[in-house]
């Protein structure tokens, strides 16, 4: 990838990151790479680099490269999103007491995620809900940027 980077690109890649995978970005270059807990644990376990595959092997490679480089920083992870978060803000702005108060409540808990889910799509308000949590994330990923000094684009705001 070169400067500027494409914001969706940063939004893509921070949408797969979990308690299990790891974004990174070059700051030099905007190049993009992110890889598994379980390459990292090989990389670290197997110091000479053997894999059984040679995806896998060039995938641990390109991680030991970013990990030792001072250009690749990691992008925002599951803290700094907090999804929760934003299921809350998307709840208190639904208009329309009923459905409002009952997203407000199937957020409390244990299962939240999924008791939300369920009620979106029965509720038939899923694409909003994508739209706006698509939204957040591309001003996390601005404010990010910004921060960082990263240039980028963002060609769905000249939609």
């Amino acid at each position: 990838m070169v400067l500027p980077v494409d914001l969706q690109s940063v939004v893509d890649e921070m949408d797969v990151i979990s308690d299990e995978w790891i974004a990174y970005i070059n700051r030099e270059t905007g190049d993009l790479f992110s890889f598994s807990d379980d390459e990292l644990l090989i990389h670290e376990s197997n110091e000479d680099g053997e894999t059984d595959n040679d995806w896998r092997a060039e995938t641990i490679a390109k991680a030991q490269e970013v990990l030792e480089s001072e250009y690749f920083i990691e992008l925002p992870g599951r803290f700094e999103i907090d999804e929760y978060s934003i299921m809350q803000r998307y709840c208190h702005g639904v208009a329309g007491s009923r459905v409002q108060e009952a997203l407000i409540q199937a957020i409390k808990g244990s299962g939240a995620f999924g008791r939300f889910k369920d009620l979106i799509h029965r509720e038939g308000i899923a694409e909003d809900w994508y739209t706006f949590r698509d939204t957040a994330l591309r001003k996390i990923a601005a404010d990010f940027l910004e921060a960082e000094e990263i240039p980028y684009v963002d060609d769905k705001s000249r939609d």
